[in-house]
């Protein structure tokens, strides 16, 4: 399989950090994707978005949803997406939660990089700042369980964005989010093999 990723997304994380934990690593091989448009591998995704993983047998898979979910196939199913249904729909949810506030994140990350100063809309940053600000006051209330999961994946992706795009701000107002990232990082190998770079 071939994973074509930029090293600096969350979402490319998420999915490399998922072939970690289901024992698939070794079969993917990491193809780098930035500054280069128009590959061929990612072209194969009409959005021309990444992650984007082409199986074995050519089939190209996208998005990091889907990736998970065919990784989890792969490993033989109920790895990290759980079978019995409140389990499962509890992990999708975080998971929706997780990539929610990862793409407001990025969000604010283009406001501010890619576009020119007379365009940028402090109201739209504020807009998708809050977002970001309420999953993590969610998460604070409320914190992912101990388990291994495409939820608390995500969430680990996620926090992990935070900590390299905008130094870990988070951290000063969510103690016992900290805390269970910490654990996180510490039993997940897989997060500390996929650090993101530019």
């Amino acid at each position: 399989m071939k994973l074509r990723y930029s090293a600096a997304s969350p979402f490319a994380r998420k999915v490399a950090m998922a072939g970690h934990v289901l024992g698939l690593a070794d079969r993917i091989e990491l193809v780098d994707a930035d500054h280069d448009p128009g590959d061929a591998i990612r072209s194969r995704n009409p959005l021309n978005k990444i992650p984007l993983l082409v199986a074995d047998d050519g089939m190209a898979i996208f998005d990091s949803v889907v990736i998970s979910e065919y990784l989890d196939h792969v490993a033989g199913g109920g790895r990290i997406i759980p079978v019995e249904p409140k389990a499962r729909f509890q992990a999708l949810t975080l998971q929706a939660l997780a990539d929610g506030m990862m793409d407001a994140a990025i969000l604010v990350m283009y406001e501010g990089r890619f576009r020119e100063d007379h365009q940028h809309s402090p109201r739209w940053v504020g807009m998708q700042q809050k977002k970001v600000d309420q999953g993590l006051d969610a998460l604070e209330a409320d914190l992912p369980g101990a388990g291994v999961d495409v939820g608390t994946i995500a969430v680990a992706a996620a926090l992990g964005y935070f900590d390299f795009r905008f130094k870990g701000a988070w951290r000063a107002t969510h103690p016992k989010l900290v805390a269970w990232f910490d654990d996180f990082v510490a039993r997940v190998p897989g997060f500390a093999k996929t650090q993101p770079g530019d």
